[in-house]
């Protein structure tokens, strides 16, 4: 499955402004800057040094050291305590045999890049199913703040005609209470929900990095499963978390072996000189040949073969194999978990999915229903048949099946989108994030796997993710009207409103 965020049919509204914003675009911002996956890709850079590090244990090694000594009070013998001397020395030390301890470190640290690459695809995955949440959020938590407003509107209109209507007798003070109660208790879930849409506002910010502003609609996703056991399937073959584990667990095998090698032989060959230099200061005091018919410098050179064969380590060795074990058995019980997790989590969003494109059709008839319900109890009662409660209750039915509806829409989307993010399919290479260039940590990883200088580092490190302390607090303004199968305008004739034609009850 590749490139299939493309322009589709909105969950709450049919059309959206031509500057809208795109959910291709909010998943572009969040890929760039998000600060969770800037983090995770310099932690992964961390990684990868991990291999040059292992490397570097089995290449040979240089070092210089040199030391000037001084001996202001020298009351000894002028040949064994000179004033003072210069001494340098330099030797090369190459590894030739640490019984494979060398050879397996780099092959465990090579699992580990592979493992952290997979977590790095299973970061990208995570946010970018974070990022559906929250953008599908915006859209159903603003919805829902529409129809709460038109339900306040209404029940305003109600309100009126109910006053009016008891002016003239044709109601009850009881009537007029009912419905100023039932405005009351609507405009308190107003609030509620403009609440609720602040703080997804909000947490967009926190994802994204910007604003929301005019969200355009979600696209349709593709290539859903039929069933949750091909989901599972494939789950299981290409769930980035799971491969990780995975490759986790075939490291400690390596880190096993390292252990092994702490009680076999290590053989090195060792290149050195020496050079020093008394500085004219050898015998100087003595009667012994004068100071100039010394030798006050020399040289030496000498190559060694060096032989390690640890015979007693007081236990070491064993307690590092039986660690290593361990720690490969745990790894490979956090690698049966994480399929565990991975199966449940897939089988979840597919039951979630499918869960909610049933309440989804359920609502729609509901809504249906509902707003066919509500004008004929607002006919009936205009002749009589009918209490200003039944009104009421059948204005709440139809807000309620409304608000089950867009939230249906969006907890199918948002699970659609898990789903296909549990298969390993909803990561940057699938998204079609146009004009962005994708972040390969391959790249990195062969620019420092095999370097040997000590002096190759790279430039000091800068923020990526930006901060959002400028962006300004978020409102519950609507950005756009609501789709026409949500908006419930009813007739509002004098006789629905005013009831000045009609009978008494």
């Amino acid at each position: 499955m590749r490139h299939f965020l493309l322009p589709a049919v909105s969950i709450v509204a049919l059309a959206a402004p031509a500057s809208a914003e795109t959910l291709q675009e909010a998943l572009a911002r969040a890929y760039q800057a998000n600060p969770t996956i800037t983090a995770s890709r310099a932690q992964q850079r961390a990684n990868d040094e991990n291999v040059p590090i292992a490397k570097a244990d089995g290449r040979p090694s240089f070092s210089v050291t040199g030391n000037l000594n001084e001996n202001p009070v020298n009351t000894g013998n002028a040949f064994g305590n000179p004033e003072r001397s210069l001494n340098a020395s330099a030797g090369v030390t190459i590894p030739l045999y640490s019984g494979g301890a060398v050879r397996n470190s780099i092959r465990a640290a090579e699992t580990r890049v592979e493992a952290g690459q997979a977590n790095l695809r299973g970061t990208e995955a995570s946010l970018f199913t974070e990022v559906v949440g929250a953008y599908n959020d915006v859209l159903r938590d603003e919805a829902i703040v529409g129809l709460n407003t038109q339900n306040v509107r209404v029940l305003e209109t109600n309100l009126r005609a109910s006053q009016d209507r008891f002016q003239v007798g044709d109601l009850t003070r009881t009537d007029v209470a009912q419905s100023e109660a039932r405005l009351s208790v609507a405009r308190g879930q107003l609030q509620t929900a403009q609440a609720n849409l602040i703080s997804s506002r909000e947490n967009y910010v926190r994802l994204v990095g910007t604003p929301p502003g005019v969200l355009d609609a979600p696209p349709p996703l593709p290539n859903l499963p039929d069933d949750p056991d091909a989901a599972v399937e494939v789950a299981v073959a290409d769930n980035p978390t799971l491969l990780a584990a995975l490759r986790s667990r075939d490291a400690t095998q390596y880190d096993i072996r390292v252990a092994r090698a702490s009680r076999l032989p290590q053989v090195g060959v060792t290149v050195g000189g020496n050079y020093n230099n008394y500085l004219g200061t050898l015998g100087a005091g003595s009667n012994v040949g004068g100071v100039s018919g010394i030798m006050q410098d020399g040289a030496s050179a000498g190559v060694g073969l060096n032989l390690t064969l640890p015979i007693f380590q007081g236990g070491r060795p064993a307690a590092l194999i039986r660690q290593a074990q361990a720690l490969r058995a745990q790894a490979i019980e956090q690698a049966t978990a994480a399929e565990r997790q991975v199966i449940a989590s897939t089988r979840s969003a597919y039951a979630i999915w499918r869960s909610s494109l049933q309440v989804i059709q359920s609502a729609e008839a509901a809504v249906s229903a509902n707003r066919l319900s509500l004008e004929g109890v607002r006919a009936e009662n205009s002749v009589g048949n009918r209490t200003i409660l039944d009104i009421l209750n059948a204005e709440q039915e139809l807000l309620n099946s409304q608000v089950t509806l867009v939230t249906a829409r969006r907890d199918a989307y948002v699970a659609g989108f898990a789903l296909l993010a549990a298969m390993g399919q909803a990561e940057a290479r699938d998204l079609n994030l146009e004009g962005e260039a994708l972040y390969d940590p391959v790249v990195n990883y062969r620019r420092v796997r095999n370097r040997i200088s000590d002096f190759g580092t790279d430039p000091a490190p800068e923020p990526v993710a930006p901060t959002t302390r400028g962006t300004p607090a978020q409102g519950a303004e609507l950005t756009k009207p609501l789709a026409p199968e949500l908006n419930s305008n009813v007739d509002r004739t004098p006789a629905l409103t005013t009831g000045e034609n009609a009978p008494n009850r």
